[in-house]
Formats: C-alpha cells, structure tokens, sequence
C-alpha cells in the first residue's frame, strides 16, 4: 500500500522533510495542472506514515483510509508519476511558498 496526499494539501511541505525514501515532490508552480499539490510515488513509498502527522492541514492518508470525496487523488498522485511531470529538480522554499501557481499571503 502507499500514502495518498488529496486536494486538501496546501503545499507546506512537512512530508517532504521527513520523508525517509524521498518519495513526496510538489507539483512544478509553473503547471495549472500539477501546481496545487505535493504529490507521493506509490512506487516508492514504504508506508511508514511519518508524513501524516507532520501534515498541517491532514490531507495525508493510508490508500484504503482516504475519504470518498478525495478517491480520485489516488489516481492523480500515481499519474502524477506515469504522465506528469514526476521527480524534477526544484525550488523547495519556492515550491513550497505558492499554492495554485500564486504566492501564498
């Protein structure tokens, strides 16, 4: 199993830092269609949870935990990794400083 981050991300970037595997990346600010998450490699996650508890706004989820109304995000963070953008190199304060391609207030 993996962790799912759903549409309730706000793009704080805890999970990334702790994170032991190095499998949660945002979504490029520059792309309307990945810049509103950080997203988590199903292929690469251990499962271990660290994330969850770091998660400010608790948009982190086990895959059989996440609510009905967020099911398409497990979807979308493995497509994230198949047919978006995936592992880049980036800005992490950058990224994590904006949320929807706009600076965060």
């Amino acid at each position: 199993m993996t962790h799912v981050i759903t549409a309730i991300c706000t793009r704080e970037g805890d999970c990334v830092e702790v994170c032991p595997v190095d499998c949660i990346v945002p979504g490029p600010t520059d792309d309307p269609k990945w810049n509103d998450l950080f997203f988590i490699d199903p292929d690469t996650c251990i499962d271990c949870g660290a994330c969850v508890p770091v998660c400010p706004p608790e948009a982190i989820f086990p895959e059989e935990d996440v609510p009905e109304e967020y099911e398409a995000d497990i979807q979308r963070n493995a497509d994230y990794f198949t047919e978006g953008p995936g592992y880049w190199e980036y800005d992490f304060d950058y990224e994590r400083s904006t949320f929807k391609g706009e600076p965060k207030e």
